[in-house]
């Protein structure tokens, strides 16, 4: 696996980098020899974040941890990324004995979880369905706000595609568009 070390706040050295990625080569054996791993590591305020991004087969895994200590966060960050490939593994799993189209992406996935414990799929709850309003970004973030929900979908009015308006972690908003 290889590692692209990005800073922020922050200034790491080469033994830290080393640490950091001496921790990370654990979960090598989930990731093909190829793999580009993302890693931020950033300092606000006591704390330390560290974030990693690792591209799956057409699909992105990311973690982020924020501790007092940075090693801490790298294990943290370590749990993640290696829960959520088990999971998404069983997923893929379970999907290609149903629909073979999804029997290669399933065996393109370098880990082999069969001696884990099964983990339940994910269960679909309440499924609701509702027309699209066009309206412009601000409009929608009103109506977020209003139905008291962390995310709205809704009809762009400049561009006529499907946007989503979302809440940040940090109190403020965020729009995600398709792109065309």
């Amino acid at each position: 696996m290889r590692y692209n070390f990005k800073e922020k706040n922050i200034q790491i050295g080469d033994r830290t980098k080393e640490k950091i990625t001496k921790k990370l080569d654990k979960l090598e054996k989930l990731f093909t020899a190829d793999t580009l791993a993302t890693v931020m590591v950033g300092e606000e305020r006591i704390n330390y974040i560290v974030e990693v991004t690792i591209p799956i087969h057409r699909r992105m895994l990311r973690a982020e941890a924020i501790e007092q200590d940075l090693m801490a966060a790298v294990d943290k960050v370590c749990d993640i990324l290696e829960a959520q490939v088990k999971k998404y593994k069983n997923r893929m799993r379970t999907r290609s004995r149903q629909n073979h189209a999804y029997k290669d992406e399933y065996e393109s996935i370098p880990v082999d979880i069969d001696d884990l414990e099964e983990e339940s799929a994910f269960k679909i709850e309440k499924n609701k369905k509702f027309e699209l309003m066009p309206m412009d970004a601000e409009e929608a973030v009103m109506q977020m706000e209003l139905l008291g929900h962390s995310f709205f979908i809704f009809r762009n009015s400049e561009t006529d595609m499907v946007n989503v308006v979302y809440k940040r972690k940090n109190g403020t908003y965020g729009l995600i568009e398709p792109e065309e």
